[in-house]
């Protein structure tokens, strides 16, 4: 399926790979691991045939079909549905050729091969891949333009996923999503006919998919068989064996060289001690155990408040009159909480967090801080209100003007920002990093409530290890959205669900709410079968002049979808004929762009059409 055969690639100066080697099968769930930095992005994107390494080789299986999700997120007019679907170039110029082709032999080829590949099937298949990374009904038909970027990565994903490749290369696919959207797609890679190559600092998606690990290690790719938690446990059981031999040699270095040293000139022992001497030549020094990479985060203690620290009560939140997001908040916040936030995007856990950081007020009823509580809230959207040009340093002392320099740089040490760190511009800093920074600038005054959305995108594995025994180490109350399930379990000790408007405390552990979820969506699904079983019943039991108009009605959309077809691919036809025209391409350059654009648009028109066409077909067969 996949070699990787004595691979090395520099950026710069830098070495990121020294003559690395490793294979995935045919079936291999492989999870790519290591500390921020050291390449694994740049691993796939050598896979993928985006750079050349500057030696070794990529070799890949014969007609292996490689996915990988685009950098960029996409945007235009299209709906989600229709992009997913467009991304199947063999089907789309199917489809287009099975509109104009005369030949008998021709249209059963093209009908044969439609079949192969299920064709018929792919608009349900890509509704059920985004509907599983969270886009319902309406949102699937809306133009792309009119989401997030968040939202829009998840349409890339999900366009890689529907094309089934049988190498997926994915690089952090979770950081987009939330908790229920991952559960998703964690069960959905469990199922896929292929190989995968995973690079995520999730340890519990990783221990869900993978069935081996890739670990960076001193430049090369180091493979051991099974999840994350077997990973841990070989790789320490390595490092261990690797100093006990370290230490064995250096003993043995010691005993030969003393022996060298005492007898080098005594004429008896001369002849033993050049010998020891050749010997100790001969011996091959082990490499040296590669440094431990360790992260530091320290929140400081806040000191004691009385409880509640905050109350809601009948509150309701949302930005505009006319769209309140929450309602009926009854809710209270104590010293010792630690709450995450659970449910799906868009039902106002981020809204939530903002109330309760005053960053937005109630629309109705009431919200009680104590009057000396003081809230640190991270969200990543932070990371704009940092001067690129300005250092950690720089950053801390405007927040701090009365610290003198050294406490300033003993603050950021707190956070792993320390020696020359703190002297590089922010705009220089990685993901990673920069959270760290905004964790040490959120709690400069003690706070005794963090607010913590998403606080793990970007941190590596080391990072999320620090953060969780920050928190736990924290004395005052944590309050987290995240789609780590791994942090909640450490972390956690009640789950609130936000849903439908409101919120409400869940009755058991993640791993009972992962279930729960698991079971909601299995439900959903046969609910949906149910609604089209009804639906067949209700119409077999219809009146025949009812079933007769509505037929009626479906022949003529089909006709009417019909004409469309054949009115644009008349009109395509005459751009094309005047495009072929060699007198076109002696007058003016901007009458062949004009067609050109003409050419373009007609075709993005001809293509929905032609999607609609085959949707009322479908109805009416």
């Amino acid at each position: 399926m996949l070699q990787i055969r004595g691979l090395t690639f520099r950026i710069g100066e830098r070495m990121l790979l020294d003559q690395a080697s490793a294979a995935v099968s045919g079936q291999g769930r492989v999870g790519v691991v290591g500390r921020n930095g050291i390449g694994k992005s740049t691993l796939l994107r050598l896979i993928a045939g985006e750079i050349e390494p500057d030696d070794g080789s990529v070799e890949l299986g014969r007609n292996l079909r490689v996915g990988k999700v685009a950098q960029h997120s996409p945007g235009g007019q299209l709906s989600p549905r229709e992009f997913v679907l467009a991304a199947d170039v063999e089907r789309s110029q199917l489809l287009a050729e099975a509109v104009n082709a005369t030949s008998p032999d021709r249209i059963a080829e093209i009908q044969l091969r439609l079949a192969d590949i299920d064709a018929q099937g792919a608009p349900a298949r890509a509704a059920a891949i985004l509907a599983g990374l969270g886009f319902d009904e309406q949102a699937q038909l809306r133009p792309l333009d009119s989401f997030s970027g968040g939202w829009r990565m998840r349409v890339a994903l999900a366009t890689t996923l529907f094309l089934k490749p049988d190498l997926l290369l994915l690089d952090e696919p979770s950081n987009h999503l939330d908790l229920e959207s991952r559960i998703w797609l964690e069960n959905h890679l469990v199922t896929h006919q292929g190989a995968i190559l995973l690079v995520s600092h999730d340890r519990n998606f990783l221990n869900a998919v993978v069935d081996s690990i890739i670990h960076f290690d001193s430049r090369k790719l180091v493979t051991y068989r099974g999840n994350y938690d077997r990973f841990e446990v070989e790789r320490r059981k390595r490092v261990e064996t690797r100093a006990a031999e370290i230490r064995k040699q250096h003993d043995q270095r010691k005993h030969m060289q003393s022996f060298v040293d005492r007898f080098r000139y005594k004429a008896t022992k001369a002849r033993q001690a050049q010998s020891r001497l050749k010997a100790l030549a001969r011996l091959d020094e082990l490499p040296p155990l590669p440094t431990e990479y360790s992260v530091k985060i320290g929140f400081p203690d806040p000191g004691e408040l009385p409880p509640p620290l905050v109350t809601l009560d009948d509150a309701s939140a949302g930005y505009e009159p006319g769209n309140t997001v929450l309602r009926s908040l009854d809710l209270r916040l104590d010293m010792d909480d630690r709450i995450a936030l659970l449910g799906e995007n868009g039902n106002g856990k981020t809204t939530l967090l903002r109330l309760l950081a005053g960053e937005i007020e109630t629309m109705s009823g009431s919200i009680t801080r104590s009057p000396r509580l003081r809230i640190g809230y991270f969200a990543q959207q932070l990371v704009n209100s940092l001067d690129p040009c300005r250092t950690p340093l720089q950053e801390l002392g405007s927040l701090m003007p009365g610290l003198a320099d050294g406490e300033l740089r003993s603050r950021l040490a707190e956070f792993g920002i320390s020696g020359d760190l703190a002297d590089v511009p922010t705009s220089r800093l990685s993901g990673g990093e920069l959270s760290r920074l905004l964790f040490c600038r959120i709690t400069g005054d003690a706070p005794h409530v963090l607010l913590l959305d998403e606080p793990t995108n970007h941190l590596d594995m080391e990072s999320r290890q620090a953060l969780i025994d920050a928190i736990n180490a924290f004395r005052g109350a944590v309050v987290l959205v995240t789609h780590d399930m791994h942090l909640v379990e450490l972390c956690a000790d009640d789950l609130w669900i936000v849903e439908g408007g409101g919120c409400h405390a869940f009755d058991g552990d993640i791993q009972d709410y992962r279930s729960a979820v698991l079971r909601a969506r299995q439900s959903g699904r046969k609910r949906a079968r149910g609604r089209r079983r009804a639906d067949g019943d209700n119409a077999s039991r219809r009146d025949g002049a009812s079933e007769r108009q509505r037929k009626a009605r479906i022949r003529k959309q089909v006709r009417a979808a019909e004409h469309r077809v054949e009115q644009l691919g008349r009109e395509r036809a005459r751009i094309e004929e005047q495009l072929a025209d060699p007198a076109l391409y002696q007058g003016p350059v901007a009458r062949i762009s004009a067609l050109n654009r003409q050419l373009a648009e007609l075709n993005r028109q001809l293509a929905a059409a032609e999607s609609e066409w085959l949707a009322v077909e479908e109805i009416a067969s």
